[in-house]
């Protein structure tokens, strides 16, 4: 049986976007070293737009 690893052993980067850390995911396993976004909305750009309209 594989051995269960915690989340704080996972490794981490901050996202080119917002800039906030996020974990390894499964599904990012053969591809992690090109990504670069926590989440969809800041790889569209959607959260430094609501950044900028907020600031305004």
């Amino acid at each position: 049986m594989a051995k269960m690893r915690s989340k704080a052993d996972l490794p981490q980067k901050p996202c080119a976007a917002c800039g906030r850390p996020f974990s390894w995911r499964k599904k990012w396993a053969r591809d992690w070293d090109n990504v670069r976004y926590c989440s969809d909305a800041c790889r569209t750009g959607a959260y430094s737009r609501a950044r900028e309209k907020g600031a305004s």
